[in-house]
């Protein structure tokens, strides 16, 4: 007995441990691991913002805050607001989704009532279409048409004899038409009258009707949700825009290096969001490099146009640099250059600008789309068949692009398939491709950059260890 008891105990003591364990192994395994990543984001903005205070010690009170205020509006409060109007998109369309779908069921069973109701006008309330239908099938089954076809479906017999074998019924019923339609339809249980299937239908439609009614007042209160939100995010974008004119109205005030290039950087930060195009949505992979749409004959590029080269300025880039491999001339290309948009023809070779696609071979929202319309927008040269985000590189040595190792304001930062950009890889398929906004004085440059993933088109983001990616200049 004690012996018993003893034993219980133990038990009792496992369970516990095992239900302890179990319980906090369980929530190891489940604590999940955007909380983690969150963490760790958290972590990298308090970093960054003590590391942008620090650098503005020494400025006014007045001026440092203002500062400090416009990082904070285009590193939090932006994205935040953001990423709520998309939240806030996407229940709009989901609701709209289902008020689309519950009509269309409404009209498939109106469309049944009414073809119901042509049927009673031509042949009467009464008349059985399962008996009708079946007596259909056995009239062809004793004919020897369709047999094989038609008995499957009915009774899954495979040939006339089996089907007949099934429908006498133990050998007591006759093979007559009636008796046979009426044996078939009551072992499908299959008959249903006109009547009852009308006040079915009816009761049916009117269910769908208060739901699609339902739906739609949801889906309306979501429309407003999004519509304010995307209000809201407007709001903080034409506030940071005023505050980077004002900004930049006041830098002169910055005595040291430390706090110029601070200030720099927000405002160039702000700027980029600036430049956002909306269009929020995104894939399961945000840093996609963007396979290249190329339509033209399987991937062959069309003829170049020529235009006449613009005057070059030979002030300063020449062709130094490792990785130069079309024999660029040299310019001094302060931001913005001075190659039209559209060029096909600019610094002395040719660009791969095709007029009859212009960017339109790039897929949406994707880091190869921007990084040839903020080329474009830099009065830099750029083409309409570059390639994937790793092979913009190659491409444009082979057109006569000065292509090396050092970073430039306008550049196109390549990255090889996989590698390391900042928290992330380039696409393992089709690499990635960015813009240099800003070189800065640790070596480090800040990019804009497009994927399908992330929340803003254009983002940017600072990456370091510059002398390790290839950049394509003019």
């Amino acid at each position: 007995m004690n012996r018993t008891k003893r034993w219980e105990a133990i038990c009792g003591l496992v369970g516990s441990l095992a239900m302890m364990l179990g319980g906090g192994i369980l929530g190891l395994s489940v604590a999940p691991e955007p909380a983690r990543a969150d963490w760790s984001s958290y972590q990298q903005k308090v970093q960054n913002h003590a590391a942008l205070k620090s650098k503005l010690a020494g400025v006014s009170a007045q001026l440092a805050n203002q500062i400090l205020s416009l990082d904070d509006l285009t590193s939090n409060q932006i994205p935040a607001a953001q990423q709520s109007a998309i939240d806030a998109q996407q229940k709009a369309e989901q609701a709209d989704s289902l008020v689309q779908a519950t009509n269309d069921r409404l009209e498939a069973a109106r469309k049944d009532r009414a073809d119901l109701e042509a049927k009673i006008r031509q042949t009467g309330l009464d008349y059985d279409d399962a008996k009708a239908g079946v007596a259909q099938m056995a009239r062809k089954s004793f004919h020897g048409s369709e047999t094989s076809q038609i008995m499957d479906v009915v009774t899954k017999s495979s040939s006339t004899q089996d089907f007949v074998d099934k429908m006498q019924s133990d050998a007591a019923v006759t093979r007559s038409e009636a008796n046979t339609a009426n044996d078939a339809a009551n072992t499908l249980n299959s008959s249903m009258n006109r009547k009852q299937r009308l006040d079915a239908i009816e009761e049916q439609i009117s269910t769908l009707k208060a739901k699609a009614d339902q739906q739609q007042a949801v889906a309306q209160q979501a429309v407003a949700a999004a519509q304010a939100k995307q209000d809201h995010l407007q709001a903080l974008r034409d506030q940071g825009t005023a505050a980077r004119k004002q900004l930049e109205s006041q830098k002169a005030a910055l005595t040291t290096q430390s706090a110029r290039e601070a200030a720099d950087i927000v405002a160039t930060e702000s700027m980029i969001d600036s430049l956002n195009t909306g269009n929020p949505g995104g894939s399961a992979d945000p840093h996609a490099g963007g396979a290249q749409q190329i339509s033209n004959g399987g991937g062959s590029r069309p003829a170049q146009n020529s235009r006449p080269n613009p005057p070059r300025n030979n002030g300063g880039g020449g062709n130094s640099g490792r990785g130069n491999g079309g024999g660029a001339s040299g310019m001094n290309y302060a931001v913005p250059g001075s190659c039209p948009s559209g060029s096909g023809f600019c610094y002395g070779h040719s660009t791969g600008y095709d007029s009859r696609v212009g960017g339109n071979a790039y897929p949406a929202r994707q880091c190869t789309l921007w990084a040839y319309i903020r080329r474009s927008q830099l009065a830099l040269p750029v083409g309409s068949y570059m390639g994937n985000g790793a092979d913009w590189a190659n491409t444009a040595r082979g057109l006569g692009y000065l292509v090396n190792n050092t970073p430039h304001v306008g550049a196109a930062m390549v990255f090889a398939r996989g590698q390391r950009v900042t928290r992330w890889n380039a696409n393992w398929t089709y690499g990635h491709v960015a813009v240099v906004e800003r070189v800065n004085s640790d070596g480090s440059v800040l990019i804009s950059e497009g994927g399908t993933g992330f929340a803003s088109f254009p983002t940017y983001e600072t990456v370091y260890g510059a002398g390790n990616y290839q950049y394509v200049h003019y």
